[in-house]
């Protein structure tokens, strides 16, 4: 009875209540932002920059791949799989919408995430949408329900769930028993987390570019043995997403409503634009100003949803259209993209695999960095030896057990967490206009001289 309740509540909250919220936010930010997106390709030039002489524990590109690490995840193969099973082909370009426009609130909330971080007693970094809510808007309260739901949810869904879904995927695939994925992976994740931010962010520059690269190569080798039908998709998901039509024997969801639903909301989900995770990591960066962290910041949500998602939707509706027998109408996504990449002789499971299985481990080093920052922020610093124990442990549990309800729990919560975050973008926007314009052109480069408060209460943290 409480599982089902809490699926209902989490189905209704991620359909349209959150999807108008976060779409509408993407929309007022771009406009107010003066289309920030026009920036664009300046700022991914920018992320591959350092700047050693700003305040902050790690570079900027470190910053942006931790941030990566988090948001190309399975929503970038299985829910794009799920969007097209439920909405149809044409969930493909409203998910591309999403992160068109989305790249403007990711902007936004890495701004007012630097602009009112503080520094700790250590001398580290802290900021994020629980500092923006209780030093720009004076709503600690704010601020404490942000980081409960985002330390509990990151050891549900970015923790183990994502156990669980390397354990069932190598037990599925290659007959590796849970016991032993368990182990080595909590092994694994162990190694990396004890030593930090520092050295979660070291692994993330190493990991994520490779398993885009593999991922976005092996994709585009797939595009290329489907180039026979590549044009036809690409008209499939354009006329679908403004019409009632089908394609290749029939989508459960044949209709512009349900395109629309589908493919907003599994855009949004993946590329967690408006959420207020990835600016938990980028307030840690070494940057002169909010802006330029916050420009490197939004080419996250470029490279997760515009370029990695559209190539996946590229990938499944051309082998939906090429190979009749796929089961495109059951509404199940995982199935509909194991069979599609099941289809392509030799290279189509490994990437997927291989795929899977990267962006998994990158989610769970992404979402411990976040989990620990609102951890922090609760309880000072002392809960983080805790909050690494509870975090492995968590891994290993999670590919012993089955998580239905864990995985409905926590997607709540994750939605839950876009309230108070956009809350905080929404009445801080004339700020975030404002420090647009003063760092604009030439002043691009200049300092902020605004002295990062030290947080003398930093081992007390707000509830301790």
């Amino acid at each position: 009875m409480f599982a089902d309740m809490i699926g209902t509540v989490d189905n209704f909250l991620w359909g349209w209540p959150l999807i108008i919220l976060l779409f509408g936010t993407h929309i007022f930010m771009t406009i107010r932002t003066g289309f920030i997106q026009k920036d664009i390709f300046k700022a991914i030039k920018m992320s591959f920059k350092k700047d050693p002489d700003a305040e902050g524990d790690i570079s900027q590109f470190s910053a942006l791949a931790l941030g990566l690490s988090s948001t190309i995840g399975t929503g970038n193969i299985i829910g794009v799989g799920t969007a097209i099973a439920m909405g149809g082909p044409g969930a493909v370009l409203w998910m591309w919408l999403t992160g068109i426009f989305g790249i403007a609130t990711k902007y936004a909330e890495t701004l007012i995430a630097i602009k009112y971080r503080v520094k700790s007693e250590n001398g580290t970094m802290i900021g994020g949408a629980m500092y923006a809510l209780e030093r720009g808007l004076k709503a600690r309260w704010a601020g404490v329900i942000f980081s409960a739901l985002a330390a509990l949810c990151a050891v549900g869904t970015g923790c183990m769930v994502q156990a669980n879904a390397v354990s069932v995927n190598l037990e599925t695939n290659f007959h590796i028993p849970p016991i032993i994925v368990a182990i080595v992976l909590s092994a694994l994740a162990a190694l990396v987390i004890i030593g930090g931010i520092s050295k979660i962010s070291k692994v993330a520059a190493k990991l994520v570019p490779f398993m885009a690269l593999f991922y976005i190569g092996g994709c585009l080798i797939i595009l290329v043995m489907n180039m026979d039908v590549l044009g036809q998709a690409v008209l499939v998901i354009c006329r679908s997403a403004f019409s009632a039509q089908s394609a290749a024997g029939g989508f459960i969801g044949s209709t512009v409503a349900l395109a629309c639903r589908y493919g907003f909301a599994r855009g949004l989900f993946s590329n967690e634009s408006g959420m207020g995770s990835s600016p938990l990591v980028a307030a840690a960066a070494q940057t002169r100003n909010p802006k330029r962290q916050a420009l490197v910041s939004m080419t996250a949500t470029f490279w997760d949803t515009v370029v990695i998602c559209l190539i996946s939707g590229l990938v499944l509706v051309s082998c939906i259209i090429k190979y009749p027998g796929i089961d495109a109408v059951s509404g199940n996504g995982a199935n509909l993209t194991s069979q599609a990449f099941g289809m392509i002789p030799y290279i189509g499971v490994p990437v997927l695999m291989i795929g899977l299985l990267t962006f998994t481990f990158s989610t769970i080093l992404g979402w411990y960095c976040y989990g620990e920052r609102c951890a922090v922020y609760l309880f000072g610093e002392k809960i983080i030896l805790f909050y690494k124990i509870l975090w492995i442990a968590g891994v290993f549990l999670g590919s012993l057990v089955e998580l239905n309800l864990v995985w409905n729990l926590c997607d709540l919560m994750n939605g839950l967490m876009a309230v108070p975050n956009i809350f905080a973008v929404l009445l801080l926007s004339g700020v975030i206009v404002s420090e647009t314009k003063k760092y604009d052109g030439e002043h691009i480069m200049d300092k902020d001289d605004t002295e990062v408060p030290v947080l003398n209460n930093s081992q007390k943290g707000v509830l301790g």
